[in-house]
């Protein structure tokens, strides 16, 4: 059961701006990763559903979180089914994201009062998962569907939309800039920011030093989008 309510997650995400994205095979990686991320100040932590038995690796770190009470909000991603969102759902994910939308997903996610952002590459999509109750849209692979671009011209018609782009979001100021001066609610940032050779030599230091610097970036650009300065 997740620990806590949907607003609750939804509001973390907007506020922070910044979601880390990484998968580990193994669950003492997962659960060091997770805590750089939270001593760097992220909210929101989301782990993706790639190797096999993974959901063992996830119900492990989620265990950790709440033994120890470390102040993050654990949730999983690449699902893109039902069964498979439950399972994760009764091992206590927060939150359910997709790289694509699934009604049946959605449906699930609603019923337990879970945030769900299923991944959409177009305008038809993204309405389509907003009739399903979703208030954050993933846009997946964000580059490849247009990059900021895209954003900027959905949310022209549909300024009510909010998008949290995950692919092409790099952990540079410049990347960060062009999303949010687009309109995004949020990023999901993964290999650019949770590096293969942070994660090798295990420099957790690093990691929490780069998702600070990330969120203070996001911290940045939005007062200087809130005072009009380019």
């Amino acid at each position: 059961m997740a620990q806590y309510d949907r607003m609750t997650v939804l509001n973390a995400i907007v506020a922070g701006g910044v979601v880390p994205v990484f998968y580990h095979k193994d669950v003492d990686t997962t659960i060091a990763i997770i805590e750089a991320c939270a001593r760097g100040g992220a909210r929101t932590v989301e782990f993706t559903n790639r190797g096999d038995l993974a959901y063992q690796v996830f119900a492990g770190a989620i265990r950790h979180i709440i033994d120890h009470k470390i102040d993050v909000i654990l949730g999983v991603g690449s699902i893109v089914d039902a069964p498979t969102a439950a399972l994760y759902i009764s091992s206590g994910a927060n939150f359910v994201v997709g790289p694509l939308l699934n009604a049946e997903v959605a449906r699930l996610c609603n019923r337990r009062k879970v945030a769900y952002s299923p991944g959409c590459g177009s305008v038809t999509e993204i309405a389509a998962a907003e009739e399903l109750g979703v208030e954050i849209v993933k846009v997946f692979p964000g580059k490849e569907v247009g990059g900021p671009g895209f954003v900027k011209a959905v949310l022209g018609p549909c300024p009510w939309t909010r998008i949290m782009p995950t692919g092409g979001v790099e952990s540079t100021r410049e990347s960060l800039e062009a999303w949010f001066k687009a309109g995004v609610a949020a990023v999901g940032a993964g290999s650019s920011l949770i590096t293969k050779d942070i994660v090798a030599a295990k420099d957790w230091g690093r990691l929490e030093a780069n998702v600070r610097q990330c969120l203070e970036w996001v911290r940045d650009i939005r007062a200087e989008m809130a005072t009009g300065k380019k």
